[in-house]
């Protein structure tokens, strides 16, 4: 039998207790033996419907433990960093939530201390995991389909999230846009230049918090493809993700997924069923397959799937987006460091 990893979670909120759940449930390769909240009774009650036994307020506490290997990270975006290098320093392997840091400095000064101290760090981009998006990512790398020309990514929210989510969370190209930029990265490499428009459309009150709620942003791929992204923070029909990539020879498409493949016909037409209405229920097995392709990557000595480097690179492009989309202008990776 192959050994299992012992790992510990900090943070019980919404993203780590689904990914404490996940460990416990569904990935035992891994074996989860503490979780760790400021919220002592949140992390107690994620602890006692699991039965995992160590429940501790101060993450502090765990970097002692010579017994864990690794620690997922799933704290708010403003504690990424320095728990991030705190973990990297105690020697253990670092998978953490996006977005790394919302300043690149702070970004770089953690990813310098991981480097420092060897470890393995992953970023928890889930989407790279999604089966039909791997597909079209094959696909095209084969080569069966020729060059990649064009890209488009549609990615629409059913709601907007909560104000006070909106107001911590960078805006909608660090947070929302920032996993359509680490998709196209993934589909056809590094990005040279960003052009991004952007308007208040579906909720006034985003717009009173300064962000928008609809944009477009186009791509120039350093291997001269071109891509565009649409995103909406409501689309009334369900959660929207869909994925092209045009190549001189074909196209590949990875269309959207709804709940089954039934079609129902009559007199008034046809009717399918909807969409996922949560990015929850869309993705919940990419999240699973993200943090067990972690646990490999420590068991076996391996690279992690995605890394710093794509961490830095998703908010570099945020910020090359929000200045163009202010600016009106093309903005090129270079400008923005």
């Amino acid at each position: 039998m192959l050994r299992r990893v012992n790992i510990a979670v900090i943070g019980t909120g919404r993203m780590g207790s689904v990914h404490t759940r996940n460990l416990v449930r569904s990935i035992p390769e891994a074996k989860v033996v503490a979780v760790c909240d400021i919220r002592l009774e949140v992390a107690q009650a994620v602890a006692d419907e699991l039965g995992i036994q160590s429940v501790v307020k101060d993450y502090h506490d765990l970097l002692s433990d010579k017994n864990i290997e690794a620690i997922l990270i799933a704290t708010t975006t403003n504690t990424h960093a320095f728990i991030m290098q705190d973990v990297a320093l105690a020697g253990k392997h670092i998978f953490c939530e996006k977005p790394l840091a919302l300043d690149l400095a702070t970004i770089d000064d953690a990813l310098a201390v991981v480097e420092r101290a060897g470890v393995k760090l992953q970023v928890g981009f889930n989407r790279r995991f999604d089966k039909s998006f791997r597909r079209v990512h094959d696909l095209v790398a084969s080569g069966d389909i020729g060059q990649p020309c064009i890209l488009r990514i549609t990615s629409r929210d059913p709601e907007p999230p909560p104000m006070d989510y909106v107001r911590a969370s960078g805006g909608i190209y660090l947070d929302m846009t920032i996993h359509d930029f680490d998709m196209a990265r993934f589909q056809l490499g590094e990005i040279e230049e960003v052009y991004a428009t952007g308007n208040v459309l579906v909720a006034p009150e985003i717009g009173k918090a300064g962000d928008v709620d609809t944009t477009v942003v186009t791509l120039k791929f350093a291997n001269g493809a071109i891509g565009v992204i649409d995103n909406s923070r409501r689309a009334v029909y369900g959660y929207d993700q869909r994925l092209e990539v045009f190549c001189s020879n074909g196209v590949a498409m990875a269309d959207n997924e709804t709940q089954d493949t039934v079609v129902k016909a009559g007199k008034d037409g046809y009717h399918t069923a909807p969409l996922p209405h949560f990015f929850m229920n869309r993705y919940a097995p990419c999240y699973i397959d993200e943090v067990r392709e972690f646990i490999a990557c420590v068991r076996d000595d391996k690279p992690t799937p995605t890394n710093g480097k794509d961490g830095r690179m998703a908010v570099v492009l945020g910020y090359a987006a929000l200045k163009a989309c202010r600016e009106n202008r093309p903005v090129k990776l270079s400008e923005i460091g």
